[in-house]
């Protein structure tokens, strides 16, 4: 073992060979329990699959004897089969054991002893004999009828806990969450969100869902300014709002407010004169490009947002002297049906929480720093329409069905004039929490997240699905627990506020309780604008719960006639998730419904909010049946996560993970490998065994499962990097797109050092990713370690 490795306690995992393994789902008895109620219950159901091992075992060996492979060090690790390519799908943590190799001290020592009287006669023993051998006979019989015919308690109770979940689920209809979702939209167009929240938290109450309650925040925002931005070409004269319309009253009286809906939040205000270079994606070896060519101090970037995120593209352009953007999406990014060529959008520069108080709650009394803007540069938001005209380009890209994409001619000086208005206050955001508790485990939370709309934000309506559906599956649920019912852990059902800002009302939320949540967060379910489009079901879940969620797709694709193939990855994706994943290491899920792309490369569009687009849900889903997917299928993983006796994690596709993170051309990563290949072997042996408690009742103390739930719940912190690049995911287990399967801090580290004389900041990410697998290694195995040492204090 390693040198952090060699003061661990000795245990008996050392010097053997591995004495059980997994059975993959399809070997399993048909009468194994995917779900168990209670202890007493569970023991009973799973009596029977341990029968026949009971018969090879000696009286009072009641010890689970683990072997596994030979210590090495890591400097010999290094020398050992590290073939990516040999990787396997992971086996699920509800599987069953079977013995591989019998230990070679094992075996059946003891005999029966004599009969201590010899008065009996032969007669006698003859009698005793064949009624003997009549109840053995008779035994077998019952036994083998009263197997075939009866159902075991473990098939029982599956059988139980799925018509549990469908009783639940069934109770969800399209109908009510369109209904819901009118009544919310008849009261967006508040300037105050005050009525939103109260209508969200009278809902949820009127269904019986306990202490539900306001939590507000006094937080500094980033508003449109009192005009319009404008952009006006230096050589005509000619002047234009984001949205391509000329600078005439009119146009401003015709869609005022979805003019004053595009700008960015937290951008520099002012005005700058200048010319206008084409930077394409803004991505390393763009602005190499551009350097070479000419001088870019304090110029206007034309910037495409897409393919890396934004905070980060805008800190390489102030990092290289520029002094405003023009942000705009080429329509040939977007799907086909899409067209946004006159709509201009918002972002927000806020990597999260409110600006004012940095890593710390917005409470009364906090320190309140000055930062009115989060950035030097003058950022404005425009239009395909109008970078066509600023390039004097067709406002068609499209000839011969071939989309072109948008760029600035060759050699072709613009200069212009760009004007942002921004107003920055304090305002008062309101995240509205319910609490359903858990009967055996009400300290272990899963949270499900959703998001209302906020005074002052952007116009969009895809906030209503969100609340919709939370509030459709809060209504099925509580029928449920209305007659009796109660999951083991406890639900914490959340409306944020402010998300459109920089998921401000979340972060804050997660600041001010985060001792708490550390401790006690399991899972965050996200409900984060579901319907995006309706063409494919698009899943992104944590590595650990992969297996889950694609279980959960494969049966939807089942029951419907159409369905793509099962889309899961882990990539960074946008919404109130951000603060449990990047601060809390929280394993996480969502579901969305999304248009096919078409192009597949850029990535981060959605960091862009347009109004209109919103506006067309009903449009894109006229019947609600996308909306009552997305419910039930958050609802069953919710489900599965609060009831499950064992959490269904899966450690080892976190391993696997790793490894194919790993692939890729970059230097010097040999040594990651071998300690990635330790980590396998450990994870490997951690679910192998340390699953066992769910299926063996000898074993099954609530004690060792508590403990081995612990483990579970926490293993994704160790993947939280301290410093990363903005917009970069802290948990480098989240890739920037699903393409790229290589960790992103590497990726982007190496882009750098190709272009920089020194490889001093790939040599820093590369030990910021070995450091995160180490200390995995190193969990898992003081993991090991504690349940061997349950093990041998038994005894």
């Amino acid at each position: 073992m390693g040198e952090n490795e060699a003061n661990l306690p000795n245990t008996s995992l050392q010097g053997k060979k591995m004495a059980y393994q997994k059975v993959n789902a399809d070997q399993r008895a048909p009468g194994h329990s995917q779900y168990l109620d209670n202890d007493d219950l569970q023991a009973t159901a799973l009596d029977l699959e341990w029968d026949m091992e009971k018969e090879l075992e000696e009286p009072g060996f009641d010890q689970f004897h683990l072997d596994s492979a030979e210590n090495q060090n890591l400097e010999t690790s290094e020398t050992a089969d590290l073939n990516l390519d040999s990787i396997q799908p992971a086996t699920s943590p509800k599987g069953r054991f079977q013995r591989l190799q019998e230990e070679s001290d094992y075996a059946t020592r003891y005999t029966r002893s004599a009969p201590k009287s010899s008065r009996c006669t032969f007669c006698r023993l003859v009698k005793i004999l064949c009624t003997a051998i009549i109840l053995f006979i008779f035994g077998i019989l019952i036994g083998y009828y009263a197997h075939k015919k009866c159902p075991s308690n473990a098939t029982s109770s599956r059988t139980l806990d799925h018509q549990l979940y469908q009783e639940i689920l069934k109770t969800i209809q399209a109908e009510d969450i369109k209904k819901t979702f009118r009544n919310l939209m008849q009261l967006y167009k508040s300037e105050d969100d005050t009525e939103i929240s109260k209508m969200i938290k009278a809902q949820w109450t009127s269904l019986g869902l306990e202490d539900v309650q306001f939590v507000n925040y006094s937080v500094l925002l980033s508003l449109p300014g009192p005009s319009p931005s404008s952009v006006t070409l230096s050589s005509s004269g000619q002047c234009f709002h984001p949205n391509s319309q000329p600078c005439s009253g009119e146009a401003r009286t015709h869609s005022s407010q979805d003019l004053l809906s595009s700008y960015a939040a937290y951008s520099a205000k002012g005005t700058l004169e200048a010319e206008i270079i084409d930077v394409s994606y803004g991505n390393a070896d763009d602005l190499k490009r551009i350097k070479n060519m000419r001088n870019i101090t304090n110029q206007i970037a034309l910037l495409k947002l897409g393919k890396l995120p934004l905070l980060y593209k805008l800190s390489l352009l102030e990092k290289a002297g520029f002094g405003g953007v023009l942000l705009y999406v080429d329509p040939c990014d977007l799907p086909k049906t899409a067209n946004l060529d006159e709509d201009a959008f918002m972002v927000s520069l806020n990597p999260g929480g409110d600006p004012s108080t940095p890593g710390y709650p917005s409470i009364v009394g906090s320190f309140r720093q000055n930062r009115w803007n989060l950035t030097s540069l003058l950022v404005q938001p425009i239009s395909a329409a109008l970078v066509a005209k600023l390039i004097s380009s067709s406002k068609d890209g499209t000839k011969d069905s071939v989309c072109r994409p948008l760029e600035l001619p060759p050699h072709e000086k613009i200069m212009v004039k760009m004007q942002v208005q921004t107003v920055t206050s304090f305002k008062t955001i309101t995240n509205v929490v319910g609490y359903l508790k858990g009967l055996t485990s009400p300290d272990r939370y899963i949270i499900v997240g959703s998001h209302h709309h906020t005074a002052s934000s952007y116009r969009g309506q895809e906030w209503a699905s969100s609340t919709a559906i939370i509030t459709a599956f809060i209504q099925a649920l509580m029928l449920r627990v209305k007659r009796g019912w109660r999951p083991d852990r406890s639900i914490v059902f959340c409306s944020w506020g402010g998300t459109e800002f920089g998921n401000i009302g979340s972060y804050e939320w997660g600041e001010d309780f985060r001792k708490v949540l550390q401790e006690n967060v399991v899972a965050y379910v996200s409900l984060h604008s579901p319907i995006r489009g309706n063409s494919s079901l698009y899943s992104v879940a944590s590595p650990s719960l992969q297996q889950l969620v694609a279980e959960k797709n494969n049966l939807h694709c089942f029951r419907r006639a159409q369905c793509p193939e099962t889309n899961v990855s882990s990539v960074q994706i946008q919404g109130d998730a951000d603060y449990f994943i990047n601060h809390l290491g929280v394993p996480s899920v969502q579901f969305a419904y999304e248009d096919i792309k078409s192009l597949q490369d850029p990535s981060f569009l959605s960091e862009a909010l347009f109004p209109k687009v919103a506006t067309k849900i009903e449009e894109m889903d006229p019947f609600f049946k996308l909306h009552e997917t997305i419910t039930k299928l958050s609802g069953e993983v919710i489900l599965q996560i609060a009831n499950e006796p064992v959490l269904p994690f899966n450690v080892l596709d976190i391993a696997l993970e790793v490894q194919n993170s790993l692939k890729g051309d970059q230097p010097n990563t040999h040594q990651l490998l071998a300690l990635a290949s330790r980590l396998r072997e450990s994870a490997e042996l951690f679910q192998s065994d340390e699953m066992r408690p769910a299926n063996d009742p000898r074993e099954r103390v609530p004690v060792r499962v508590r403990m081995l739930n612990d483990i579970l719940q926490d293993m994704e912190k160790n993947f939280l990097a301290q410093q990363v690049p903005p917009g970069f995911y802290r948990n480098i287990l989240y890739h920037l797109d699903e393409k790229t399967s290589q960790f992103s801090i590497l990726l982007e580290a190496w882009e750098r050092c190709k272009s920089l004389a020194s490889n001093e900041t790939f040599q820093e990410a590369l030990s910021k990713v070995l450091h995160s697998i180490n200390s995995a290694q190193v969990y898992f195995k003081a993991g090991l370690d504690v349940f061997d040492s349950v093990l041998v204090g038994k005894n």
